[in-house]
């Protein structure tokens, strides 16, 4: 069974390249102070990865 990860967006993306928007819009997130819980597997990490700057993580039990 994978654990969650809750992703809290800290930081707007406004001004940031596109492919980094598009990043934030895939995982779910509408703008600084939304959250929300996505599986902890390769792909999300890979995401979470690309965009650590504007996001904050924590892992769920």
């Amino acid at each position: 069974m994978n654990s969650k990860l809750v992703v809290r967006q800290i930081a707007s993306d406004r001004g940031r390249p596109h492919p980094q928007r598009r990043v934030v819009a895939g995982l779910g997130l509408r703008g600084p102070g939304s959250s929300v819980t996505v599986e902890n597997t390769p792909s999300f990490r890979g995401m979470i990865k690309k965009v650590l700057h504007l996001v904050r993580v924590e892992e769920k039990a």
